[in-house]
């Protein structure tokens, strides 16, 4: 494997992806970023989830100049959900470059988003629709862009973009360099690295068969407010070793960690927000034993080697597949088994079936357990601790103490009160509400009247004399809130 620090990039990007725990790069980034240093256009065909995002924000972000507050890179990215997380990875990419990136997409308030325009940011990663509702406001100026990426373009083509994907590179000027990415090659696409692109090098990254060996999959279709206390039972009936669950942002880390010790179970949380020195530590006590359960967002658990994870838990579904296969990729290793079980919303079924087909794997169909079950599985793993302790024959110490407490209380009623505390009684009760996290789900392409596809995240475009929605354009699906950041 290429390590980052044989492709000649600088000081302050290598220092960032030290702090992200990068040193090996992938084929797309070993392929794409020393063309991308050179300037060269490039058509990357590779899958997600093989590190498209540092193959061009590398590149990119070496060409910023900081002391220029304006947008000299942009990204165009199909969802929300991509713009977001392509714009959180940039920005830790380039964070010791002092560069400011903004994600700009459909459902959040036009006039945040002008203000923080204002700002100066370096790079932009925005949606179609959302960006070029902009350009005609003249509310975003990309007159200075010298790297334009188009992110899962094919994608894009399915949700009906294509026509606005070519209006806003016209509106690009054409001293640029161009990075496309696509899963697969349509003529539309190709059409694209023809017409608009400048002699463009291909970068081909053939896809990973992605399969999981050894692990037993099941899936709890269970409702968000339930999942909590579904969790809390199913660790009482497995009693894992070591075990992971992933949440999707790391607020949702924090609740079910809190949760969690709330309820008696020793557990830690690591995501984006933690100092390298805070993760290293919770990690070591993982490591160590000395808590059972990690909980992590995805890019806080990326790289993690730990041997002994027995159980992973899906509390929230990821976005895409091959992410699905890295999270549970972290239990079954050295040929044990392991454990992975996913909490499924009913508008999330189609997203695990999906999963299945990707993974070419069934995830069977689990029952969400009762209470009465996991008490039953608490105190037998309670019962077995016990019979251990009892089979050491290390007792002499005790028994003095316990025919005392035996000459005031019958043998069973001593025995049902050490399981009481030895189950941590009542705490398992205690209430927990955790804030609600949107489902993830296979969006559909809808059709007009007319046939035209039309999707996504794009605010009704309004004309701009008349007030009246235009007919035929995108649509805003307006579902959660904000997610807007800047590097400082």
């Amino acid at each position: 494997m290429t390590t980052f620090s044989s492709l000649g990039i600088s000081k302050p990007v290598m220092k960032a992806l030290e702090k992200m725990g990068f040193e090996e790069a992938t084929p797309i980034q070993e392929q794409t970023i020393p063309l991308g240093l050179e300037g060269k256009d490039v058509i990357g065909q590779a899958q997600t989830g093989t590190g498209k995002t540092a193959a061009f924000g590398i590149p990119m972000i070496e060409k910023i100049d900081k002391d220029i507050k304006k947008i000299q890179g942009l990204v165009i990215a199909p969802t929300r959900e991509l713009a977001i997380q392509v714009g959180e990875e940039i920005h830790r990419l380039g964070q010791f470059k002092g560069i400011r990136t903004l994600p700009v997409y459909g459902g959040q308030h036009m006039d945040r988003q002008i203000r923080a325009l204002k700002e100066g940011p370096q790079i932009v990663v925005a949606t179609p629709g959302r960006l070029l509702d902009h350009i005609r406001r003249k509310t975003i100026n990309i007159s200075n862009v010298h790297t334009a990426v188009l992110d899962e373009a094919d994608e894009m083509l399915n949700m009906g973009f294509i026509d606005d994907i070519r209006d806003i590179l016209k509106a690009i000027p054409e001293e640029r360099q161009t990075l496309l990415f696509s899963a697969t090659m349509p003529k539309e696409i190709r059409d694209i690295g023809a017409k608009l692109m400048k002699k463009p090098e291909e970068v081909k990254i053939k896809a990973k068969e992605m399969t999981v060996e050894n692990i037993d999959q099941h899936f709890i279709e269970v409702h968000e407010k339930q999942k909590f206390d579904t969790l809390t039972n199913l660790l009482d009936i497995h009693a894992p070793t070591l075990a992971i669950i992933f949440g999707r942002t790391k607020k949702r880390v924090d609740e079910v960690t809190e949760g969690l010790h709330a309820r008696g179970f020793r557990a830690e949380g690591i995501h984006g927000d933690l100092t390298q020195g805070k993760r290293m530590s919770v990690l070591n006590k993982f490591k160590n034993g000395r808590i059972e359960i990690l909980v992590a967002t995805d890019v806080a658990a990326r790289g993690l080697d730990i041997s002994g994870v027995t159980h992973v838990y899906n509390f929230d579904i990821p976005q895409d597949p091959e992410s699905y296969v890295h999270r549970i990729g972290r239990t079954g290793r050295a040929g044990r088994g392991g454990e992975a079980v996913s909490f499924i919303t009913p508008r999330e079924l189609p997203h695990l079936n999906l999963i299945e087909k990707v993974t070419k794997g069934k995830i069977k169909r689990m029952q969400a357990p009762s209470m009465d079950e996991a008490r039953r599985g608490q105190q037998q793993v309670t019962i077995d601790k016990l019979t251990s302790t009892i089979e050491k024959q290390e007792l002499d110490a005790y028994r003095e103490s316990a025919t005392e407490i035996l000459n005031q209380y019958d043998s069973v009623t001593v025995v049902a009160a050490a399981l009481k505390m030895l189950t941590k009684g009542g705490r398992r009760n205690a209430p927990v509400t955790l804030s609600s996290v949107a489902p993830v789900s296979v969006k559909p392409a809808y059709k007009d009247k007319n046939k035209k596809k039309f999707r996504g995240d794009n605010k009704r475009n309004f004309n701009r004399k008349g007030g009246k929605p235009q007919r035929n354009r995108k649509f805003q699906n307006k579902r959660g809130k904000s997610n807007n950041f800047q590097s400082k």
